[in-house]
């Protein structure tokens, strides 16, 4: 049975979207009823919580949405890593809940959403000794199961099941609409290199990283204030590590290391490390999850990736004491990993070019953020 998720009231943030009138993600594919302006037809670019919060609030409204994502699944930066060994949570760990409209979207997929007991997030010197008590527990830390990617995935379903999501194909340009003036088409370059163009679009929202978006429309050569306001945001890179040590399942060894199951770090290449098996719903085979400091990520992130791997297992020895070879490991690069200057508002729209942005960049960079981002464009152009 799920825990139940808090609406923590007194602590949400407070939006132009919040009151009665603001809306969640719906729980079908298509509303049964319409009342509003005329349906219109919005392409979306990125499958993340934040495309995926913005297309569902868009249907809910009685538009139509194409959601285009160039991985092969739903998820964005809260994708889940298979392995031999059981899954890996290689980008967001964990989630906090302090807007009501997010707690109530989590109402809606009842039994997803897990609270994790990480018995306080410990912080550690460089040599990973514990320099002070654990963070204060001021909220809980909420996981997807059985990993973070099946929260988006899951609201993601209908979309796909209605033809709505378009995976595997990357959008390379933007244009107006040859046949339908002035509406929009999608230049996309697909597996293999096929293209296409999809065309038909009453706007077109980017729902990416901030980096890309401003690169999308500048090579689109479109003139928009969205590219100078994209120019203010700032995006740390991270490198990820992701160990598995089956050798700890065995007749009176629970864990290899420590005891904690989460942790933040000094150590100049270390920011995060967490115990995957700690987390409700997982494999019970110790994995670890370990993310690299901004700094480090950014100074070496056009270095090869065994070389990386190598160096940041050398360093998760030195602050769990963990020695053990691993029975497996394997290393993801982050580009736009974690936000270190937002935008400061919730996102953005150009009504008279029909184009938006959103993504936890404007806000943060928190799970939250980018859902009430993505909802919040959806209700600014509903």
């Amino acid at each position: 049975m799920s825990n139940p998720v808090p609406r923590p009231a007194k602590r949400h943030r407070r939006t132009a979207a919040s009151g009665p009138s603001a809306s969640v993600p719906a729980t079908d594919a298509a509303p049964t009823t319409y009342s509003g302006a005329a349906q219109r037809h919005f392409a979306i670019i990125g499958a993340g919580m934040a495309g995926i919060a913005c297309a569902r609030t868009l249907v809910q409204a009685g538009h139509r949405v194409t959601v285009f994502e160039k991985s092969a699944q739903a998820g964005g930066r809260t994708a889940t890593i298979d392995s031999p060994f059981g899954n890996f949570d290689a980008g967001a760990q964990y989630f906090t809940v302090r807007d009501p409209r997010f707690a109530r979207a989590i109402d809606t997929v009842p039994g997803i959403c897990k609270r994790w007991s990480a018995n306080s997030v410990q912080v550690l010197d460089a040599t990973g000794r514990v320099a002070a008590a654990g963070l204060p527990h001021r909220e809980a830390h909420w996981v997807a199961s059985p990993g973070m990617q099946s929260l988006v995935a899951t609201w993601a379903e209908p979309l796909r099941q209605a033809g709505q999501l378009v995976t595997g194909t990357r959008v390379v340009r933007i244009e107006r609409d040859s046949v339908n003036a002035p509406g929009w088409q999608l230049r996309t370059e697909g597996p293999g290199g096929t293209q296409r163009v999809y065309a038909g679009f009453d706007a077109v929202l980017l729902a990416q990283p901030s980096v890309p978006a401003q690169a999308l429309l500048a090579s689109s050569a479109l003139d928009t204030p969205l590219t100078e306001a994209l120019s203010t945001v700032a995006i740390a890179p991270c490198w990820t590590l992701m160990l598995a040590y089956p050798q700890a399942v065995r007749p009176g060894l629970t864990t290899l290391g420590p005891q904690w199951n989460a942790a933040r770090s000094t150590h100049h290449r270390i920011a995060w490390l967490a115990r995957e098996s700690s987390k409700p719903g997982r494999n019970v085979i110790e994995r670890w999850t370990v993310q690299a400091s901004p700094a480090w990520s950014a100074e070496h992130l056009e270095d090869d990736e065994g070389r990386v791997q190598a160096k940041l297992i050398k360093a998760f020895a030195e602050v769990t004491g963990i020695r053990a070879e691993p029975a497996h490991a394997d290393t993801r690069r982050w580009r736009y990993a974690q936000t270190t200057h937002p935008l400061g508002r919730s996102h953005l729209w150009d009504a008279g070019m029909g184009l938006g942005a959103c993504g936890d960049w404007c806000l943060g960079h928190r799970v939250e953020d980018a859902f009430v981002s993505g909802l919040e464009l959806a209700l600014a152009v509903a």
